[in-house]
């Protein structure tokens, strides 16, 4: 089982390291997604450089690639906490990808992917918490900082037996979050909507 769980957790990590902003934009003779706008290759940043089309691209691909590897280890039995391991290094992946430098993003969209095998249910919550956190605040960040906040106790009345895995990973994505936290509490942080290059 440990063998198992190392195996996937190094490909979980590989395919976390692939990073579809980066792809997308070249695909679409877009700007680098990490010297341009906010500087970070995710689905909110090349919405700001390319549009709609291309983010949602963006999007889907970073879901996708936090779905699988986490789904997979989900059908082989896998323990919970080791599941919570396999998340993170699939999030770590996106962060710090091998294939681009370890220069990637905040891993917001992977983590939602991850966390869709505990259950519909959970992932309606989440979509709903970030859609009408981003409806009343325009800011994105914001909107995943209280969306992974609120996570673990989602976690904890839907599976309680998910909830210190989804712990750990909330950690680490508001934890990659600090330079948005700093902005927003300076309120210098942009909007969605805003479309200043900062």
């Amino acid at each position: 089982m440990l063998l198992l769980t190392f195996a996937l957790t190094i490909v979980a990590y590989l395919l976390g390291s692939i990073s579809s902003a980066v792809l997308v934009c070249k695909l679409l003779n877009l700007p680098d997604p990490r010297t341009t706008g906010s500087n970070n290759p995710g689905a909110t940043n090349v919405y700001r450089i390319g549009g709609k089309p291309a983010a949602i691209a963006v999007l889907i691909f970073d879901v996708l690639k936090g779905t699988i590897p986490v789904w997979g280890a989900y059908f082989l039995k896998i323990e919970p906490i080791y599941l919570g391991i396999i998340a993170l290094a699939t999030c770590l992946g996106h962060m710090y990808p091998i294939f681009f430098n370890f220069k990637g993003g905040k891993a917001v969209a992977t983590a939602f992917g991850v966390l869709l095998p505990i259950g519909l249910d959970l992932g309606g919550l989440l979509i709903f918490t970030w859609l009408a956190t981003l409806k009343f605040t325009r800011f994105s960040s914001l909107a995943a900082i209280i969306t992974v906040t609120l996570a673990p106790f989602y976690t904890w009345l839907l599976k309680p037996i998910y909830t210190y895995p989804v712990m750990m990973l909330s950690v680490l994505i508001i934890i990659r979050h600090k330079d948005n936290i700093i902005r927003l509490l300076k309120r210098t942080e942009p909007k969605i909507n805003n479309k200043l290059k900062i």
